[in-house]
């Protein structure tokens, strides 16, 4: 299940930056992609609440060091 919701936020994250080539692994961080600043970060969480239909509070989005840590508290807040 982790590697299905990586794909998909990796998706969610190529579509709202427009550049289908990143390469996106658990590890990776918003300084390390190109055009991933606070305003895209906003775009890409609401894009991945609305795609899995949750919500995150302010205190995780604020928390999340890498797209490994989102992925956890997707699977964390889909496992409820």
């Amino acid at each position: 299940m982790a590697n299905e919701i990586l794909s998909q936020i990796s998706d969610i994250i190529r579509k709202v930056l427009d550049h289908v080539d990143i390469v996106v692994q658990e590890t990776t961080t918003a300084k390390e992609v190109p055009d991933w600043d606070s305003l895209s970060h906003v775009q890409i969480v609401a894009a991945i609440e609305k795609h899995f239909k949750i919500t995150f509070t302010s205190r995780e989005i604020h928390s999340f060091k890498n797209v490994g840590e989102m992925c956890a508290a997707v699977a964390a807040k889909r496992a409820k």
